[in-house]
Parts: C-alpha cells; sequence; structure tokens
C-alpha cells in the first residue's frame, strides 16, 4: 500500500513537472541574419546626390580598418542587447557559410558591465550538448545547453568565444552596429576583461539569443534590409527601428513580446545582393526564429534601386510583389501574423530614378491597400517631407537620403500601432 502511494506520488509529481514545463517555451531575445565573410566591413552606399545649397554638409567618409578574414588562437567578445528577459538562457552559434567544420575551443555568456568588461560573478560557460568544446560542421549552426542566469529586458549581454584553430572566413553579420573585441591570441572567454587587439562593429558566428519564457511569450521579427538592420544610426545606441520598438514594448510595461533583427544591409528581394535574396533566406532567418508570432517586413527599395542603373535588369512591381505574396503564405502556413511595411522615400539616394519612384509607389499602394495582411505600417508616410513626399522629412536624414539618422529610426518605431500585436491600450 505505501509503495503504491509512492509510486502514485512520483507519478503526480513527474505530471507536475511536465505540466510547469508546457508552460513555458524558448523565445529568441535577439538575433542577428547570418553573412558570408566575401563582403566588405562596411557595406558600400549609394553615392550621394549634391547637396542642395545651405543643407548640412555631410562629413566626409573615412576608411575602415581592413575587414576580419579568419581568426585563430584568439577570443572573441560581442555585446547583444535583449528585448526581453528570462530565468534561463542559450545562445545560437552559425557556421553558416563556413567552407569547412569550425572548432570553439570555449563559449563564456555573461552580465555586461562596460566596455568589454563583464560581470564575474554572472559569468556562464557555455556547453553544447554537454561539451564544452565543438566542432560546428560547415553550413549548420548548435545551439548551446541552458544555463540559468537572470538575464534582464533590454539590457546587455556578453558572450564570449574562443576560436584555437584558424577559422578561415567566419559567418558574420557585418553591420552590428555594437562594439566586438578580439584579443591578439589565447581564451580568454571567462576572464573579466581583457585589453581588445582591435574592434570591429560585426558579430562573428553569433545569431542567437533564446531566454525561456512564459507561454504566452511571442516573438516580433522584423525582417528587411539596411533601414531594418539600422544603417547610420548611432553605434552601441539601440537606434535602429527594431530596437527602439522593443524598449517602447518595454517602457510600456509589455513583457510578452520579443523583437529580433533580421535585417540586412544591401539585400534584395528579387535576387542575391549583400546575402542571398529574402525569399532564399526567408525560412532561416524569419520563420525559424524560436516563439515567432509576428513577422514585419520592409524590403525592396534595393532591388528598385539597382534595376534602374544603366545595364542593369529592370524590375517590375508585380515582380516585387509576388515575392511579397509568397513570404504571406509561407508565415500564414505557421500561423504566423504579417504586418507589411511601406517602403520609406528615396530621392536624393545614388541609385534614385523617376521611373523608380513609379515602382515604389506603386509597391506601397499594394501594401497599403491588399487584403493578404494581417496589418499594415505606413512608414512611407512618417518618414516624408510633406512639401516633398519624394525625399525624407527634413532632421530625420541627413546622409545618403537613404537611410534615417536616429530621430527618424525613433518615429518609425513610434508609429507601429502595438494593438497589431495584441497589445491592448492602457
Amino acid at each position: 500500500m505505501n509503495k503504491q502511494i509512492l509510486r502514485m506520488g512520483a507519478a503526480a509529481t513527474l505530471l507536475f513537472a511536465g505540466s510547469a514545463l508546457a508552460q513555458e517555451h524558448w523565445v529568441a531575445t535577439w538575433t542577428a541574419a547570418p553573412l558570408a565573410a566575401n563582403i566588405p566591413a562596411a557595406p558600400a552606399k549609394p553615392v550621394a546626390a549634391p547637396v542642395a545649397a545651405g543643407a548640412p554638409a555631410a562629413a566626409a567618409a573615412k576608411p575602415g580598418p581592413a575587414p576580419v578574414t579568419s581568426f585563430n588562437n584568439q577570443t572573441i567578445r560581442m555585446v547583444v542587447n535583449t528585448s526581453i528577459g528570462g530565468r534561463r538562457v542559450r545562445v545560437e552559434l552559425a557556421n553558416t557559410f563556413g567552407a569547412d567544420r569550425l572548432k570553439i575551443g570555449s563559449a563564456h555568456l555573461a552580465l555586461r558591465d562596460h566596455g568589454s568588461a563583464i560581470v564575474p560573478a554572472s559569468d556562464r560557460k557555455l556547453t553544447f550538448s554537454g561539451l564544452s568544446s565543438i566542432t560546428i560542421p560547415a553550413g549548420a549552426s548548435m545551439i548551446s545547453d541552458p544555463v540559468d542566469l537572470s538575464v534582464p529586458a533590454a539590457g546587455d549581454l556578453v558572450v564570449s568565444i574562443y576560436v584555437p584553430g584558424d577559422s578561415g572566413p567566419p559567418t558574420q553579420h557585418v553591420n552590428g552596429l555594437h562594439t566586438t573585441y578580439i584579443s591578439s591570441e589565447g581564451d580568454f572567454t571567462g576572464h573579466a576583461d581583457f585589453t581588445a587587439a582591435r574592434t570591429t562593429t560585426s558579430w562573428y558566428f553569433l545569431s542567437g539569443v533564446h531566454v525561456l519564457a512564459p507561454a504566452d511569450t511571442g516573438l516580433i521579427v522584423a525582417f528587411g534590409d539596411s533601414i531594418t538592420d539600422g544603417s547610420t544610426s548611432t553605434i552601441d545606441a539601440n537606434a535602429a527601428w527594431p530596437s527602439v520598438l522593443a524598449k517602447r514594448l518595454h517602457d510600456a510595461g509589455v513583457t510578452n513580446l520579443a523583437v529580433v533583427n533580421e535585417g540586412i544591409g544591401g539585400n534584395r528581394v528579387l535576387a542575391d545582393g549583400v546575402g542571398v535574396s529574402a525569399l532564399a533566406r526567408f525560412d532561416r532567418d524569419a520563420l525559424a526564429q524560436p516563439g515567432v508570432k509576428y513577422l514585419v517586413f520592409m524590403e525592396a527599395i534595393n532591388d528598385i534601386g539597382v534595376a534602374t542603373r544603366a545595364g542593369a535588369t529592370p524590375v517590375t512591381a508585380e515582380e516585387i510583389i509576388a515575392i511579397y505574396k509568397q513570404m504571406i503564405a509561407k508565415a500564414h502556413m505557421r500561423g504566423i501574423k504579417v504586418i507589411g511595411a511601406t517602403l520609406t522615400p528615396y530621392e536624393g539616394a545614388g541609385y534614385y530614378s523617376e521611373s523608380g519612384e513609379v515602382t515604389r509607389t506603386a509597391v506601397n499602394q499594394w501594401i497599403r491597400t491588399t487584403g493578404m495582411l494581417d496589418g499594415m505600417v505606413d512608414f512611407d508616410l512618417v518618414t516624408r517631407d510633406p512639401a516633398n513626399p519624394k525625399k525624407f522629412r527634413p532632421g530625420f536624414n541627413i546622409r545618403d537620403n537613404l537611410h534615417p539618422n536616429d530621430a527618424g529610426y525613433k518615429a518609425m518605431a513610434d508609429a507601429i500601432d502595438l494593438s497589431l500585436f495584441g497589445v491592448k491600450a492602457r
């Protein structure tokens, strides 16, 4: 009789534990779209048109440091800014575009103190399938075993990885917009701080950070090109519109919605540009993100601009919209709600043309009126100059007439109706 009671008690305990686990799931709190290394460290931007009389002149571009072509016996310490917090966390490392197997000697996760320094008590050594040193096959990624750590919402985490041998050209995200610290040689993954031999603003081999979150927690994936990636925003300021949206949700007390940025500067819808085309990377970069419930997409300005250059293949609004429809269908198959965003103005950019403006207008009209989307954000209306709708509003762009500045990105994030994501007005 006592044994039977014990068995019943043990079964009840297992049932309770299973029920508790069922009430939580993994949600991405930060991501970066992986890219091959055969692209410049600072992707070339279209040359700006001459500055109008009386307008502030753009600062002359300074040549950047040579891009990192490989790592060998080096530690890479990277800073990521979370959208939501959690009590357990794991990290995804990617060798997506590696030509060979990638050896990771060790990896650590910690809370950031300042600069390259971590909070020592928060340091956690990461393992992958129980191993502290792993080899990631070419084209693959690996997820770390979870560690207990009180991850703050809208806070900085530090991921440090040690590459003991020659990595070859690294899988990376070029436009990281955060300072990354690279050692001259040696494993410093567990050190509270180290003096960097060089810094960059790219992320290497790091594609995601996930937290264990309540069952009602969902993810918003922002998918697009450089205007989603945050080009020309301030370094280390989390000023891209997806980051500002995440902070806005956090400040509003919304704890069950994460936001991640899957933008790639120079990406295109109809063809490969910087990275493979939007549709070619869509399953990996958007649909596969853990916890995804919503997709906000804005992309095609590079297709329109490049197509109007001499010798380029023309593109039509219908061709662009056809790819949009494919992405919408794929997302809806997985129960993901899709929010389309209109393309922002670009008159004055190096690849602007009147024929391209006709195409942009047609694409935006479709986004505003189609019944295929679950919602719409009118970034064009928010950012355009009322006196000249083909151009950015004064104060939102002072550099290349293509990318917003910090104020422009904030206006975009602030214009998003949070009820699109089920957030009720307070």
